[in-house]
């Protein structure tokens, strides 16, 4: 039987989805079938989370319904600042973001049983929809806190990309780095059964609430082998410093067996296909605020990378540096992915609850075989199962 185990469930293939998938013969990574390279460099995010949610791109009517709704719905709730004024500025943003969505799934089903809390199609696409608005003001609030800046209130004349880099940075951004922003965002929406993903479905398929599944998520995703991998090429970049150190500080990294984060995906074997798209947009960036330098360091790492390990960067790779650029802190990163992925975790929520079944998995056990304390006596009850159970098997 322990030939037969999976490690991390590689190749395991444990249900169907409608949502998206990676096509082997383009290599492209499509959103309801659609590549997700054509919706960034087409697309304002919510059509894309509308395209997650309902299966097609809204008509320019739904569309506009949907953002006059989303803009109803971006302030930041007394309830939640209060809690996250609660936290250490120490904590990490992570941890904030994580409590924000517990709070705000906490009032949403106060009072409720726990089947009731689970919802309807209609409520669960609504609490997607306040999910995808609030979590600009959460993420942004928690940046400017742990820089003593105060809290910026959100604009409705300003689509939710501009917006969002409205309420993190207090001026309206140029329209290249709202472009880049709006184009990560799309990247970042959904990738099939990832780890956060499936950690989403698992807490759903105990028929728990949409808000539980979300906090299970954020805590998949925080783990440095998952969404918290954006930071670490941010370290990286940080500790080489400049592009004439990447040869040495590469050579001794190998040697010292270190993981180089930002490079590898298990599901792409010849390149991670969103990296085109989001590599485009740090040029533009690099460009917009004279940074050579940024892409001199983000392509000899690559290039001496490639060269002596075979292993091609991924969405991380690119999407760090491009942060930064904007002006993003190093710990808003993995935020930033969340306010992403939200649209993608509710869609599979949503799904997992029209055809559930529970997910429960076998293990192999490999410790020690039966033993028994000495001197203890079962009871008649306890025999007797023991009997049943044995007649049954």
């Amino acid at each position: 039987m322990t030939d037969d185990i999976k490690k991390g469930l590689a190749g395991v293939v444990v249900d169907h989805t409608a949502i998206s998938k990676v096509n082997p013969e383009t290599n492209s990574l499509l959103y309801r079938g659609y590549p997700v390279q054509e919706l960034a460099a087409t697309q304002p995010f919510e059509a894309v989370a509308h395209l997650l949610w309902h299966g097609e791109l809204p008509t320019d009517e739904e569309l506009a319904a949907f953002r006059a709704a989303e803009r109803q719905h971006r302030a930041l709730t007394p309830e939640v600042r209060a809690v996250i004024d609660l936290l250490p500025l120490e904590a990490h943003p992570m941890d904030e973001v994580r409590t924000a969505v517990s709070v705000i799934g906490a009032g949403d089903t106060a009072g409720a049983s726990a089947l009731k809390a689970v919802g309807t199609p209609e409520e669960n696409l609504e609490r997607s929809k306040r999910l995808f608005a609030m979590q600009p003001a959460i993420v942004a609030y928690g940046q400017r806190r742990r820089r003593g800046q105060e809290l910026i209130e959100p604009r409705d004349d300003l689509d939710y990309a501009a917006n969002f880099l409205w309420m993190t940075f207090g001026e309206e951004a140029h329209p290249t780095v709202v472009d880049a922003f709006n184009r990560s965002m799309i990247l970042y929406g959904e990738h099939s059964f990832n780890a956060s993903t499936f950690t989403a479905r698992v807490i759903t398929s105990t028929l728990s609430d949409l808000y539980s599944a979300v906090v299970g998520a954020i805590g998949a995703l925080k783990g440095p082998l998952h969404g918290g991998a954006n930071e670490a090429v941010l370290d990286i970049f940080d500790e080489i410093g400049e592009a004439s150190n990447v040869v040495p500080w590469l050579e001794r990294a190998l040697a010292e067996k270190r993981k180089i984060m930002g490079f590898g995906h298990r599901v792409y074997k010849r390149g991670d296909s969103r990296v085109p798209t989001m590599q485009a947009a740090l040029e533009s960036l690099a460009e917009h605020y004279d940074r050579p330098d940024v892409l001199e360091l983000y392509r000899t790492l690559e290039r001496e990378f490639v060269e002596r390990k075979g292993i091609y960067p991924n969405l991380d790779y690119p999407s760090g540096p491009a942060y930064s650029l904007m002006g993003f802190d190093t710990l808003t990163f993995t935020p930033l992915f969340i306010a992403a992925r939200i649209t993608g975790w509710t869609a599979h929520v949503m799904e997992q609850q029209a055809s559930n079944a529970l997910i429960r998995p076998l293990a192999a056990y490999n410790g020690p075989d039966e033993r028994h304390i000495e001197g203890y006596v079962p009871t008649e009850a306890e025999l007797e199962a023991l009997q049943r159970e044995a007649e049954s098997a």
